[in-house]
């Protein structure tokens, strides 16, 4: 129960309490929908209040003849983001079909609010938002955004529930690097060296030694110095492994994946993909199965459009990855790296041992890479010679090889980023709106 409120008192069981994405359930009836203020428009005889409860905006209109001239003045007098409760009849808008309004009847203030609301409609500058990012969640686009998020990590999880995976956990603290010790935040833990996890990749195969197709999804860190709009300091990745798969495998795992995801996003979240303002045209376009190119043909249509110096060994950032993607209209799959520019981890292939047996999944419109995997090795001997050629610890590897030593098998898995995932299917230009609170290069609060 609400009360006590500084305001007048009424009755809360008088009419049922109603989310605004629940009422078109309720036409006809008076409902009580709590909420705050998100925009208020006034005439002399009539205030419009544009509510917001979490689940959807909804207009309230009070007119002059139908209140009090005390709750009318009440009316008038609110701030943006008052705490509030609204008594009213719903009604079906009489021009846009679909959306609801209530003719309001009484209005009570839960909070008013203790100074202006920062965030006004007119124009502010990025810093200004995020430094007010606790406040910005609360606008109709980053409420959209997350709502999006949201049903993307869902998708995720019902995607492997549903394919017999099981979802095991990995340490955020680990005692050695996954991907390059350049990247690492270390930490002290109990006077020893640990970092902050780059990838769950490792633990996870473990895991599928243990359940065959397994998973996990949680937050991962990366300390390198960059300021892209597609690097973040911590962000989320879910990471697949599974036992007995190889690359081709792994590659149908991905692209159906991806397909996936975004099909549920068409489907369910339409609205706030048109609040966003994206064009998706590309999204329609997503489906299996996705083109192949080698790492050899993506160095060729660089060289032909525009990079002539491209060659063999070379890394792809993301103009390059912008470049190879706009030959494509839907996610393309990049296989066989050389060894060289890759982890340790990874298996040669057959054909050319100067190749590693990995893909890279790069989203279309210049949003780069958001799949990184492949198979791993499981021979003994080749792994600990990979970890020596790579001037890795040995001994943090000990219980990772164990997982050859003890009934090896071929593997292999991948990791998804969910932050880039967001701003492609979105059609952001910058990761940091696709995160409650983004941690980038310059920035740990709010």
């Amino acid at each position: 129960m609400l009360a006590p409120y500084n305001a007048r008192t009424m009755s809360p069981s008088a009419t049922p309490i109603v989310a605004i994405a629940d009422l078109s359930s309720h036409v006809g009836q008076d409902v009580t929908v709590r909420g705050w203020l998100y925009n208020k428009r006034s005439s002399k005889n009539v205030h419009f209040l544009e509510m917001r409860d979490g689940s959807g905006i909804v207009q309230a209109v009070v007119f002059k003849g139908n209140v009090t001239p005390e709750l009318f003045a009440l009316a008038e007098g609110l701030a943006q983001e008052s705490s509030l409760e609204v008594v009213g009849l719903v009604k079906e808008h009489g021009k846009i079909k679909g959306t609801y309004e209530i003719d309001g009847k009484d209005v009570r203030v839960v909070a008013h609010v203790a100074r202006q609301y920062p965030i006004s409609p007119k124009e502010h500058g990025t810093d200004f938002l995020m430094d007010h990012r606790h406040l910005w969640l609360r606008s109709k686009r980053q409420h959209a955004i997350l709502r999006i998020r949201h049903t993307i990590i869902k998708a995720v999880r019902d995607f492997f529930d549903g394919r017999g995976f099981t979802l095991v956990d990995a340490p955020i603290f680990t005692p050695n690097a996954c991907e390059g010790t350049s990247t690492l935040f270390e930490t002290d833990y109990h006077g020893e060296p640990a970092y902050l996890t780059q990838s769950g990749q490792l633990y996870m195969e473990a895991a599928a030694a243990a359940f065959g197709k397994a998973y996990c999804f949680g937050p991962t860190f990366r300390a390198e110095k960059s300021k892209t709009r597609r690097h973040l300091a911590e962000f989320w990745m879910v990471e697949p492994e599974v036992a007995f798969l190889d690359l081709e495998g792994d590659m149908r795992l991905g692209e159906d994946f991806i397909t996936y995801i975004v099909e549920r996003v068409l489907e369910t979240r339409r609205e706030e993909l048109k609040i966003c303002e994206r064009d998706t045209t590309f999204l329609e376009k997503v489906k299996t199965p996705f083109p192949r190119i080698t790492y050899g043909e993506a160095i060729k249509i660089l060289q032909e459009n525009g990079h002539p110096e491209a060659k063999v060994g070379d890394d792809f950032g993301g103009d390059e990855e912008t470049i190879i993607s706009n030959k494509f209209d839907r996610p393309l799959i990049v296989h066989r790296y050389p060894a060289d520019i890759k982890a340790f981890y990874f298996k040669r292939a057959p054909e050319d041992e100067s190749l590693v047996l990995n893909m890279d999944i790069l989203a279309p419109e210049g949003y780069g890479e958001i799949i990184g995997g492949g198979q791993r090795e499981d021979s003994l001997e080749r792994l600990e010679s990979a970890i020596a050629h790579h001037k890795l610890p040995p001994e943090a590897f000990e219980w990772y090889l164990d997982l050859r030593r003890y009934g090896s098998f071929p593997h292999a898995g991948f990791g998804l980023g969910i932050e880039r995932t967001v701003s492609w299917i979105c059609g952001l230009p910058h990761v940091r709106e696709t995160i409650p609170f983004p941690r980038m290069l310059n920035r740990l609060a709010p």
